[in-house]
């Protein structure tokens, strides 16, 4: 295998339409957009436009919020927690804090904290310091022999 033999497989990359070029091409003169109108000519965007009647997104009415300030957290799973430390990237014999969680790839940034949720199980006995977690969470710690820490104003739901 050299590098002039190198070729992509057969069907990966797909030729580019090359319109305007003539009538031999098949895509000439008016390059497929047909004779006249507005859609014919250049910088036009007509999504949503329904021909003058009321767009159907301005006919349903308006419905729900979105708090502008609202908290976002990373979520970690119990299940996770305990595969790393099932693979050696936590150690359960300390303090397993905010900090730690990103250290060791758990979790990528902690952004306004890290809420703990009951999905998959715990085994290992922990101790856990976060900003939030789920009233399940915290039993299946302690379940464990562990303890979890919720650190801010925000408690366990």
């Amino acid at each position: 295998m050299k590098l002039h033999e190198l070729r992509d497989n057969e069907g990966a990359t797909k030729r580019r339409k090359r319109v305007g070029r003539g009538p031999g091409s098949g895509m000439g003169k008016t390059a497929g957009r047909g004779i006249k109108g507005q859609k014919s000519r250049s910088g036009v965007a007509i999504n949503g436009y329904e021909g003058g009647q009321m767009p159907l997104y301005q006919r349903l009415p308006k419905r729900g919020f979105n708090k502008p300030n609202r908290k976002k957290f990373a979520v970690v799973n119990l299940g996770l927690i305990q595969k790393f430390i099932d693979e050696g990237k936590l150690n359960a014999k300390e303090a397993i804090t905010e900090e730690a969680l990103v250290a060791s790839g758990v979790v990528r940034r902690v952004l306004d904290g890290v809420r703990v949720l009951n999905k998959g199980e715990i085994t290992a006995k922990v101790e856990l310091n976060v900003t939030g977690a789920s009233a399940a969470a915290v039993e299946a710690v302690a379940k464990a022999g562990g303890s979890l820490k919720v650190t801010t104003a925000q408690a366990a739901e």
